[in-house]
């Protein structure tokens, strides 16, 4: 496994790759998902792996009344994220998150396809850290590669991987995020230019904890007994 002066090199490198992709397909699903859970105009939001802040532009016009923070390890690409991004509410800095602080706590939290990138035995501490910054029922998005399609990714065209490039199972997912308090709320797999699903889109809600259980009357559950019956 690469060691984090090297990661940290492949991603100072990777700058000029980004400058070049640009706000992509995959940038916009996510925004649009972010609003599809919630973002609003005053939202505080943590970006993890943000890179040079290309997806950051977009959650920055959707919040103008709120915070944004965005970390990487990368310090050229958080040097031009700043160059590109200035305004009191937005901060962007140099962080791997191995010991991740704030005073700001976020509303919702964001993983832009990054934690297929961070080694997965780094993901328990990454996910306390994360639930130190979080609100009562903070969501988070993560979009990763779905673990089959990057598994024919490794198999026939290795060559356009990144320096650490896992597959992340559901398991491991689940077992380095509910200790700290998260729970899933929704998983979506979906297509980008492939006839295959090769992208998870994956919400987590922090703090759910059920305060009652209310059954419904008699005569909503003979209904709903026989709609399962015969749909």
């Amino acid at each position: 496994m690469a060691g984090k002066a090297q990661v940290e090199n492949f991603y100072d490198d990777f700058v000029k790759t980004q400058t070049k992709i640009g706000v992509s397909v995959r940038h916009q699903l996510m925004h649009k998902a972010l609003k599809t859970i919630g973002l609003r105009s005053d939202s505080n939001v943590l970006e993890i792996g943000c890179g040079i802040g290309t997806a950051s532009s977009l959650i920055i016009k959707s919040t103008p009344k709120g915070k944004f923070l965005g970390c990487d390890i990368s310090p050229n690409s958080i040097k031009l994220a700043n160059e590109l991004h200035k305004s009191n509410s937005v901060q962007f800095r140099v962080d791997d998150m191995t010991s991740f602080r704030s005073d700001l706590k976020f509303d919702f939290i964001v993983f832009p396809d990054v934690l297929e990138h961070i080694p997965i035995e780094q993901h328990s501490n990454l996910f306390k850290n994360v639930a130190s910054v979080c609100k009562p029922n903070t969501k988070v998005l993560i979009n990763i590669p779905e673990p089959n399609a990057l598994n024919w990714t490794r198999e026939n065209r290795p060559e356009v991987l990144q320096i650490i490039d896992q597959s992340l199972s559901m398991q491991d997912l689940l077992n380095n995020t509910y200790p700290y308090g998260f729970q899933v709320q929704s998983i979506r797999p979906y297509a980008i230019h492939t006839n295959v699903d090769n992208y998870l889109s994956i919400v987590l809600i922090r703090d759910t904890k059920t305060k009652s259980i209310v059954l419904k009357g008699k005569f909503i559950q003979l209904i709903q007994n026989i709609k399962a019956k015969y749909l």
